[in-house]
């Protein structure tokens, strides 16, 4: 790196902590006074480790109210479940040290188990529902009839924290997530109209890619954040289905334009009309500042737009047209226009809420996938690297080596599920280890000189301020937080402190040494290596494929797309550690969701009576060779004469037919033959 760029890099850094915006520092102020708060009630109510309050506030520390509402709900959920699975296990086995750390690590392996098939925050407060168990038990070994007192002590001081960060960010200056929900549903919707723009103009392909991946991972989010603004205000539930609703339908949109754009014909005479009005229409809409301050403009003319291309391939063609490739891009073409309209139509019912109930209840399915391999992976891991620091510590019978334990178990669970463990766990050590001299020289030095609340703010402040602001960052958030949270616990912060540095230093290391074994965990115990993970999601993709075309039921649209989707947005941080080589797995993924629509839209086709019996036959022995490539065919290996049969049979329709239901069904098979020849490999069974 030339001196140069290296510069601009560090001032490109500096600048992200020097200039926080407004709600940074609203988030920050609102974060430390919220601490205060918390730490002072627990001196009130004499309390016996009132650090746990105003670290429960750091931990659960949001930018917006509902996920903190969201965060401190499902925290305090997973330290009941901890805490009563610690009196029932140490009440059980409380009498042979073996047993006891033997059902208290499978108790961890089973809490980090469920923590990796769910999602942010209920994984949250699964995994912390077994290190919790860990953290109560051990200062009760030996003593079991304090284990009661330990779980209860515990649920006090953690709630006082949730309680104080619930109720500052719901009061203070709040950023709601109803309300952040609307706002980044508008700049999906236009960062939606940009993608298409170009994609309907023929953009450059780099670009369009990384749009397409920001589409996809901002869609997730949205359906993250309906969570967090029914937690936070009961009255959002009616607006809870436009919500999934609209996201169903931005997904849908986003098909349309890049399988618009994969299958461009710009000198197609009777798409060239329609594709017009609609790289018009997306790029006024994402250039027209308050665009989307009223959509019903929008809305009328995408009707217009979605009308016209419908009826267009029923209209006679000119000699020489395409009429299948008409029909294709035509139909795809409505098909964006119908689900763009549809979520500016969600947008305005998240701005208006509706009165009542909408009488559809049939709201758009919104699957994730689980990866119950890896769930399984991370919880051996977890127990067995608990259980053999355990061991080392009753072998031993070294006092510090507890923290020790209860580090590894936190960390070992805590970050199990992310796609590079080490990385992030290597974050919260550097965070750890900054956050050791700061509280040495606070709580060591200053406060046993000048001790007091009043001088502890005095001390404090300066030091977490900047903290809270580095947590509203997001490049900083990781470190920032460990900061704040080991910091305040290597400070334990008491009414009378007093200057006792053996006890200090030795509690830091066993700290410090636990987050390091737990990173020689992820690195030596049963090592996740991405592209096994990457070949898993492929696999369950096609498998998913191969069920649409065989099984009897088939899903709703928004279902499959959902659940695709997720797969990819679960794909992209793990193809981004294999280089160039997931590139293709990443094109492969997208074009196998435009392939499952088309599947869907052929499974339909089986159902319409104004399709003959003979082409109804010949679409379900398309669909079952279709299974049998999908299934079978290795890499390496040729096409079978599947894809070759379905574009014969394409252009037979074309020949013989002028029927619209007829036409689609050949568009139809012609967009799969295309999608499985552009990426042979993806859509071929892995070896082994």
């Amino acid at each position: 790196m030339t001196w140069a760029r290296l510069k601009t890099y560090y001032e490109t850094s500096l600048a992200g902590l020097t200039q926080p915006t407004r709600s940074d520092w609203i988030f920050a102020l609102r974060t430390v006074s919220a601490g205060l708060i918390a730490l002072l009630a627990a001196y009130a109510l004499k309390l016996d480790h009132p650090q746990w309050a105003m670290m429960t506030v750091f931990i659960v520390a949001q930018p917006v109210a509902g996920m903190v509402l969201a965060k401190g709900f499902y925290r305090l959920l997973g330290t009941l479940a901890g805490g009563i699975a610690a009196i029932a296990i140490t009440t059980a086995f409380g009498t042979n040290p073996w047993v006891l750390v033997t059902v208290l690590a499978v108790w961890i392996g089973i809490c980090t188990f469920v923590s990796s098939l769910l999602r942010n925050p209920e994984a949250y407060g699964a995994a912390l529902a077994g290190y919790t168990a860990m953290i109560i038990g051990l200062p009760a070994f030996g003593q079991p009839h304090l284990v009661v007192d330990l779980a209860v002590a515990r649920c006090a001081e953690i709630v006082l924290g949730i309680v104080c960060a619930g109720l500052t960010s719901r009061l203070i200056l709040p950023s709601l997530a109803s309300e952040a929900i609307i706002s980044r549903l508008k700049r999906c919707i236009l960062d939606l109209a940009i993608y298409a723009a170009g994609a309907f103009s023929g953009g450059d392909r780099a670009t369009l890619i990384g749009q397409h991946r920001k589409l996809v991972a901002d869609a997730q989010t949205l359906g993250e954040m309906r969570t967090y603004a029914r937690l936070e205000a009961p009255s959002f539930a009616t607006r809870a289905h436009p919500v999934r609703r609209t996201i169903g339908q931005l997904l849908s949109a986003l098909s349309a334009a890049r399988a618009l754009h994969a299958h461009a014909a710009p000198k197609n005479a009777a798409l060239m009309p329609v594709r017009t009005e609609l790289h018009d229409l997306v790029g006024e809409l994402a250039a027209k500042p308050g665009a989307l301050d009223d959509t019903a403009p929008w809305v009328a003319r995408l009707d217009v737009i979605a009308s016209k291309a419908r009826e267009m391939p029923f209209a006679p063609n000119e000699q020489g047209d395409d009429k299948v490739g008409t029909v294709t891009r035509l139909t795809i073409a409505a098909d964006f226009a119908e689900a763009l309209k549809q979520v500016l139509r969600g947008l305005d019912a998240l701005r208006i809420p509706a009165t009542r109930p909408a009488r559809d209840r049939r709201q758009p399915a919104l699957v994730v996938h689980r990866d119950y391999h890896g769930a399984w992976r991370n919880a051996v891991r977890a127990a067995l690297a608990t259980l053999l620091v355990t061991a080392f510590w009753l072998t031993t019978k070294w006092s510090e080596a507890a923290g020790t334990v209860i580090l590894v178990a936190v960390v070992s669970s805590l970050f199990a599920s992310r796609p590079d463990p080490v990385q992030v766990s290597w974050g919260f050590f550097k965070g750890t280890l900054l956050a050791l001299p700061f509280a040495f020289l606070v709580g060591q030095l200053a406060l046993p000189i000048l001790p007091g609340f009043g001088w502890f703010a005095v001390f404090v402040v300066p030091i977490l301020l900047p903290t809270a602001l580095a947590m509203a960052n997001p490049r900083y958030v990781g470190v920032a937080t460990a900061f704040a949270i080991n910091f305040l616990a290597f400070l334990s912060p008491h009414q009378a402190m007093t200057y006792d540095p053996g006890p200090f230093f030795a509690g830091s290391a066993s700290v410090l040494v636990g987050i390091l074994l737990a990173i020689g965990v992820f690195i030596v115990v049963l090592p996740a290596d991405p592209w096994i993970t990457v070949n898993r999601i492929v696999r369950a993709m096609r498998e998913d494929l191969a069920r649409l075309c065989l099984h009897e039921r088939v899903p709703r649209r928004s279902a499959y797309e959902s659940l695709a989707y997720d797969r990819i947005n679960q794909l992209m941080p793990l193809v981004q550690q294999t280089g160039k080589k997931g590139d293709p797995v990443l094109g492969g993924s997208v074009v196998a969701v435009t392939v499952g629509l088309e599947v869907l839209r052929l499974r339909a086709a089986q159902h319409n009576s104004a399709i003959p019996h003979e082409t109804t036959q010949s679409i379900a022995n398309f669909l079952r060779g279709l299974a049998r490539e999908l299934l079978f065919r290795a890499p390496g290996e040729p096409q079978t004469s599947t894809i070759t049969v379905a574009r014969q049979y394409a252009a037979g329709i074309a020949e013989r037919s002028d029927s619209g239901e007829m036409l689609q069904i050949a568009a139809s098979l012609r967009i799969i033959a295309a999608g499985m020849e552009d990426f042979p490999e993806f859509f071929a069974r892995q070896r082994g």
